[in-house]
């Protein structure tokens, strides 16, 4: 027959595994509630300069969205629609809607040199559109200005000049090269407004290390060289330590040149 203090190691044990149980079913059911309904803003161009984007994501192959054909630019190569959004660029003006091709772009970031192989036959418009804005230095001393660190999503996001995650080049167009898309580490695609393929416009993001998406986000480029460089940043995380916001120090996209 068990002793008085042998039932009260007994009873305080079955405690303690009662307690573990619940703890532990209370972290899996928080841990699918992050995986199901986190929102990780990968904020793009808004219309009239209201920041209301972004990426709502969930376990990689659950993608509930559709695209539809007028939001695809891919379906007419060579003729790229762009339509105006927000405020007019006068000095910029519209990309041409025969884009010119350019196979290589460097970004220099904090004064290190980032290489990219540009998907101009996948991708005709969104690279024509780059190639424009680079021409007219239209990145050049802008901020990188979003950094996510989540275990499912890990990029850079840049190319807006107010830094602010609101901006964009006074024109918006669709998606391309988005059927069967990933993005694993290398990876360069540009971002829209939740909801709104139709609305690419400048900013992009820089995968550096695999990420799960839904197959809706441009995928125009990889980079070749400098991934060290992006996620060196990311290692130094988010200025207030969470998994999505600002760098902890800020990040410039000194100059964006394409070439051939």
């Amino acid at each position: 027959m068990a002793s008085t203090s042998q039932r009260r190691r007994q009873l305080a044990r079955q405690r303690w595994e009662k307690q573990e149980a619940r703890r532990a079913a209370a972290e899996a059911r928080s841990r699918r509630r992050r995986q199901v309904v986190a929102v990780l803003a990968i904020v793009a161009i808004a219309v009239g300069g209201i920041a209301t984007a972004a990426v709502v994501w969930g376990p990689l192959g659950n993608d509930d969205s559709t695209t539809t054909a007028s939001d695809d630019t891919s379906a007419a190569p060579g003729s790229c629609t762009y339509t105006a959004a927000g405020t007019p660029n006068e000095e910029i003006g519209v990309a041409p809607t025969t884009p010119t091709a350019a196979s290589t772009a460097t970004l220099t970031i904090d004064g290190q040199p980032v290489a990219l192989e540009l998907f101009a036959d996948a991708a005709p418009c969104t690279v024509g559109s780059l190639a424009h804005l680079a021409a007219h230095d239209y990145f050049d001393g802008t901020s990188c200005h979003r950094l996510t660190t989540s275990p499912s999503l890990r990029v850079l996001q840049c190319g807006d000049p107010t830094g602010t995650g609101g901006g964009g080049p006074g024109y918006e167009f669709g998606v391309e090269n988005t059927d069967g898309a990933t993005y694993p580490a290398g990876t360069v695609a540009m971002a829209h407004r939740q909801d709104e393929p139709g609305s690419n416009g400048s900013q992009f993001f820089l995968v550096y290390e695999d990420s799960q998406l839904p197959p809706e986000y441009t995928v125009f480029g990889r980079i070749t060289a400098g991934l060290e460089v992006v996620a060196g940043i990311a290692a130094a995380g988010t200025a207030d330590g969470s998994e999505d916001g600002a760098p902890k120090q800020p990040v410039t996209l000194d100059d964006l040149v394409t070439g051939a």
